[in-house]
């Protein structure tokens, strides 16, 4: 880990911290929620080594780069921008696009405004959400969950923060990445945060997530708060508005999507008929491949970090 270079870059207004690694043709790594640059460590040490220019952000919001305070200015055009300038201050017209959860999300949105920027696109957990061209993101999923689903939940600022706090950093953020609960999580009023996203029963982690690892999340997020990240969701209804003009549009850049069979996004709002069905492969014609990890969760760039890592490694070296 020590040979990871870490810098700040200026970019689209505010400075945003990057963790960087090797030479060669740059693969661009875009966390979710709630982590950081650090859950590719695996992969950035991995593909560094076989000759690629790993580079990672904390993204706007989060960990070492700044945290603007205007809800509306987490929008998707924000993150966008923020990721092209980045790719811009590389010195590169194309890179490599590895992305997991939001991260996926904001991918998905990149491949969209400016896919000549992109060779091909590895994403993890969140397939192409296809815009409704009647019902706002978030509407729709109340119409499906109710008021308790957890990204309803999340849209009243300073609500679930109240609760993370009542809680405690260290439980939520181990909590949420050690989860094994599969469909919507729903989140009850009343409940503590950390009992509806997860079932585990006993404190010990995976072997996949040592207490050091554990602890730089926590360190960051305590020092930043989770407000920056919870921000992202509340924004999906003004997203909506925002993308009218691309209601319908196909992702043209070539994709390889790769989530696990108990992952709390594949196993509910329908994804997983709508991957099966061809609807993805529809709104993605270049989708060259599905895979489909057995027996691991939401969090599998760091659950399945080896398996992962070689997918990746064998659709870029096509191109």
């Amino acid at each position: 880990m020590e040979t990871i270079q870490h810098r700040t870059v200026a970019v689209n207004g505010i400075n945003m911290h990057v963790a960087e690694n090797g030479q060669g043709p740059v693969v661009l790594f875009l966390h979710g929620f709630p982590e950081l640059w650090y859950t590719w460590r695996h992969q950035i040490l991995a593909l560094s080594s076989k000759g690629y220019r790993c580079v990672a952000p904390d993204l706007r919001g989060y960990g070492d780069t700044d945290v603007p305070e205007s809800v509306s200015s987490y929008t998707c055009f924000h993150i966008v921008g923020d990721i092209v300038a980045l790719i811009d201050s590389l010195g590169v017209e194309q890179v490599f696009l590895v992305a997991h959860d939001w991260g996926a999300i904001i991918g998905w949105n990149l491949c969209m405004f400016r896919p000549e920027r992109i060779k091909a696109y590895v994403c993890l957990s969140v397939p192409l959400l296809r815009r409704h061209p009647s019902v706002k993101t978030v509407d729709g999923m109340r119409f499906l969950y109710g008021d308790d689903y957890y990204i309803c939940r999340f849209q009243v600022p300073g609500e679930i923060e109240g609760e993370i706090a009542q809680v405690g950093t260290a439980k939520t953020i181990k909590n949420i990445l050690t989860t094994r609960k599969t469909g919507p999580p729903i989140l009850p009023k009343g409940q503590h945060f950390g009992d509806g996203v997860n079932d585990s029963t006993h404190d010990t982690l995976p072997s996949w997530l040592t207490q050091d690892d554990l602890d730089y999340f926590v360190s960051k997020f305590e020092k930043t708060g989770f407000t920056g990240g919870l921000n992202y969701y509340r924004n999906l209804n003004l997203n909506w508005e925002l993308t009218a003009p691309w209601s319908g549009a196909k992702i043209k850049v070539p994709v390889k999507f790769i989530t696990g069979d108990m992952d709390m996004v594949y196993t509910s709002l329908g994804m997983k008929d709508y991957i099966d069905s061809g609807l993805f492969k529809e709104a993605v014609p270049n989708l060259e491949e599905v895979i489909i990890q057995e027996g691991v969760a939401h969090f599998n760039n760091q659950e399945a970090a080896e398996d992962v890592t070689n997918h990746i490694y064998t659709f870029i070296t096509k191109f």
